[in-house]
């Protein structure tokens, strides 16, 4: 059984401008101590579907349709207290910018220790244990507990938001792109600490990013995500083995090889569509080398090319053949 089971969420914001299609109907399963890659461009909606299941969609967004299935139970029909008893505790989030996810006039200790007190029956100086404690399992020492946010570096930051989404040790884990506001080296320490707590709490993961080399390192299923949909989803070795959608073909394409020898990177043409004004039939088609007439009218249904691999492409076959044979030469 699925320990999180999300069916046709859709979330859109309505402005004066229009309606904002963010998630278009997007279905997902984690499995209990399983890491899942939420991958694809800024403005897919990879966050916003974070959001959704936290059910913290700011206003003016909504959630249109969908279900999301925690231990079993719609998330989406639970009371506000049942939302907030799990958010934070069974469910926590590491949000994209530690500069912002931190409160400036609080010590980082009394930040990691509010959310114990909040979730855990236990007295002031039990929290004040497990803040320490969790605070060291991040490489931050005792004596520092006392400092504010600005007192600490922006890797520094990011393992203080760790510490606090872990304090709890939750069953699920969202991570929003964890290492964006960081410097590669600083990537590598973050995303090895992650990796080593999620393993000792048995913590499931959904990790959004745009990095297939994180990806690479730490998932178990991935799935790539454009313009509000799930184009692809399969196991890792479906999506690096026996990729079949030219969008996550033509993000492989732009990343460098060690492997080859390339002149120059393939980067995808074109930009991500407006939500507010989606193309019609498939949303990438006018930026696909296979696109046709079929494509431009009508929107691709999920085929399952293996057990567990998922496309959204008319011509999915062809993509698939075509890798394989440019993958052998």
């Amino acid at each position: 059984m699925s320990l999180l089971d999300i069916k046709n969420l859709s979330i859109h914001f309505q402005t004066e401008e229009g309606d904002v299609c963010a998630v278009n109907g997007i279905d997902l399963s984690v499995e209990p101590g399983k890491t899942l890659g939420l991958v694809g461009e800024t403005g897919a909606g990879k966050t916003t579907t974070a959001l959704g299941i936290l059910r913290l969609v700011p206003e003016p967004g909504k959630v249109l349709s969908g279900t999301i299935e925690y231990k079993g139970k719609d998330i989406m029909k639970m009371s506000e207290k049942e939302v907030q008893d799990i958010r934070g505790n069974e469910i926590s989030m590491i949000f994209q910018d530690p500069m912002t996810a931190l409160n400036p006039v609080m010590t980082v200790g009394d930040q990691v220790a509010e959310v114990v007190l909040r979730h855990q029956n236990c007295s002031k100086s039990e929290a004040q244990g497990r803040m320490i404690e969790i605070l060291g399992k991040v490489g931050i020492g005792a004596e520092r507990a006392g400092d504010f946010p600005h007192q600490f570096s922006g890797g520094m930051k990011q393992r203080v938001v760790i510490a606090i989404a872990l304090a709890c040790n939750p069953k699920l884990l969202l991570a929003d792109e964890p290492t964006t506001a960081l410097d590669v080296t600083i990537q590598a320490q973050v995303m090895s600490m992650i990796n080593d707590l999620k393993e000792e709490f048995g913590t499931s993961m959904i990790l959004i990013t745009h990095d297939l080399g994180i990806v690479a390192e730490s998932c178990d299923t991935v799935a790539i995500m454009y313009a509000g949909k799930i184009v692809e989803t399969g196991s890792l070795e479906d999506i690096f083995d026996h990729t079949a959608h030219p969008y996550t073909i033509g993000l492989f394409h732009s990343i460098p090889s060690l492997e080859k020898d390339t002149h120059r990177l393939q980067p995808i043409a074109g930009l991500m569509p407006d939500p507010a004004n989606l193309p019609s039939g498939c949303a990438f088609h006018p930026r696909c080398p296979y696109a046709d007439d079929l494509c431009s009218q009508q929107e691709p249904s999920a085929i399952e090319l293996s057990p567990g691999h998922l496309c959204r492409c008319h011509h999915c076959d062809r993509v698939k053949a075509g890798k394989e044979t440019e993958t052998n030469a």
